[in-house]
């Protein structure tokens, strides 16, 4: 029999772990009962993974026993006790169709690469791209920019908006870039010029991979590199230039929207999946494992 489900989404990330705990209709609708960031820096991911759940679990005010479905994401083997496992690229479709239901394409911003996502209004992944395994274009090498600098991750973004005097850093290669920032900082520019520079670079990379994978219309920022406000609007006025270009005559438009739960796309889309696979697999009469978290007997 078809009702609401309780779910919980666990995004293990490369550099932090999200938990949602959700209660949806299989999975096509619902709302978030709590979320929980923790970031895992040198701690082991699993417990990191442990405590993240069950700080959730105390913030919906929900026993572990409770769930019928617990779904990860991201790196599987980061989370032990997870009833089913689904691809970052399906959950952050899916959680990007949650945050914004007209968006039909999602750009994943995270700590190690972006993939930009065409999907159709379900969150059904249609295509893709991904950036190349060089590391400018992600959230790791900003947060290392940030770190040689000496600002902390979060002003990053309110620095950039204010750069009034921008050299773009070398969008190839990262080492190159550090190279760039360097030398920038020998010349006595400011932290903010730099960082706006950074982010010229990585939108750049960006908005091209959107084109490649033939993005238009709304478009979804997920992952933790959504919540960076300047890198957002560097996005946005790139948009906006290509936009007022006669070669994109042929291309449709792209609005690209943050959303103050970004960060949060994976786990949410991993929580509504677990829900509609947990209603398919009882429609087949098949039993689902709950109280996954619980000790084990015997």
């Amino acid at each position: 029999m078809t009702d609401w489900k309780l779910t919980a989404g666990v995004d293990c990330g490369s550099s932090a772990v999200k938990v949602v705990v959700a209660r949806s209709w299989a999975g096509a609708d619902g709302e978030l009962l709590a979320s929980v960031v923790q970031r895992i820096r040198r701690r082991n991911v699993h417990d990191v993974a442990r405590a993240a759940f069950e700080e959730a679990c105390s913030a919906a005010k929900v026993d572990p026993s409770q769930f019928d479905y617990v779904a990860s994401t991201g790196d599987a083997d980061g989370v032990t006790f997870a009833t089913g496992h689904f691809y970052g690229m399906t959950t952050h479709a899916r959680g990007g169709v949650f945050l914004f239901p007209e968006a039909r394409a999602a750009l994943d911003m995270g700590a190690l690469h972006a993939r930009a996502i065409k999907m159709d209004e379900r969150g059904k992944v249609l295509d893709h791209r991904m950036t190349s395994q060089c590391a400018s274009g992600s959230g790791q090498f900003l947060e290392n920019i940030a770190r040689y600098l000496g600002v902390p991750l979060e002003d990053v973004g309110q620095l950039s908006l204010q750069a009034n005097k921008v050299e773009e850093v070398s969008s190839i290669c990262a080492v190159l870039a550090e190279t760039d920032v360097i030398n920038m900082v020998s010349r006595g520019m400011s932290a903010g010029d730099i960082l706006k520079g950074i982010h010229l670079s990585i939108a750049g990379r960006l908005v091209r991979l959107l084109r490649s994978a033939g993005a238009e219309g709304v478009i979804a920022l997920t992952g933790g590199m959504a919540a960076d406000q300047g890198l957002v609007e560097t996005i946005r006025e790139l948009v906006a230039k290509e936009g007022s270009s006669t070669k994109r005559k042929k291309v449709g438009p792209i609005e690209v929207r943050a959303h103050s739960q970004s960060m949060l796309a994976g786990a949410i889309g991993a929580a509504l999946l677990g829900a509609y696979r947990h209603d398919q697999l009882e429609k087949l009469g098949r039993s689902v494992t709950r109280g996954v978290i619980a000790a084990p007997t015997g």
